[in-house]
């Protein structure tokens, strides 16, 4: 969100302040389905949120605000913002694991917050 978004980006999703109570909602129309289902975007994303690759705009965004969007279940988040985090992160639990595992490694060491995410988003096994 974080999420981790953790959290992928946990979200491409926690962006900086337009209004002092929410992130700005300048980048919510970014085509997320297409960087899920980009491995190079993906893999891009990625790297810049756990300081291995460059960032883009967007990217340096998401890393200012995943630790706080993780700490705080993102509540300064748009609506937009949330559904884009739930599916980036449902993603990268479901088919990024060594991802999600740095992402979590790097902004939730302790587990405290992305416990919730997995339990909820996590595909039912069969």
């Amino acid at each position: 969100m974080k999420s981790i978004i953790v959290l992928c980006f946990l979200a491409l999703v926690a962006y900086a302040a337009a209004r002092p109570d929410k992130y700005t909602d300048r980048f919510d129309d970014i085509n997320l389905e297409e960087i899920i289902n980009n491995r190079k975007l993906l893999t891009g994303y990625i790297l810049c949120v756990l300081d291995k690759g460059k960032c883009t705009a967007e990217g340096r965004e998401l890393k200012s605000h995943i630790k706080e969007a993780l700490e705080n279940n993102c509540e300064n988040c748009t609506e937009k913002q949330r559904s884009g985090t739930r599916t980036v992160i449902g993603h990268l639990i479901n088919n990024e694991k060594d991802y999600w595992s740095k992402l979590t490694e790097k902004y939730d060491p302790q587990h405290k917050y992305v416990v919730k995410y997995e339990q909820e988003l996590r595909k039912i096994q069969a």
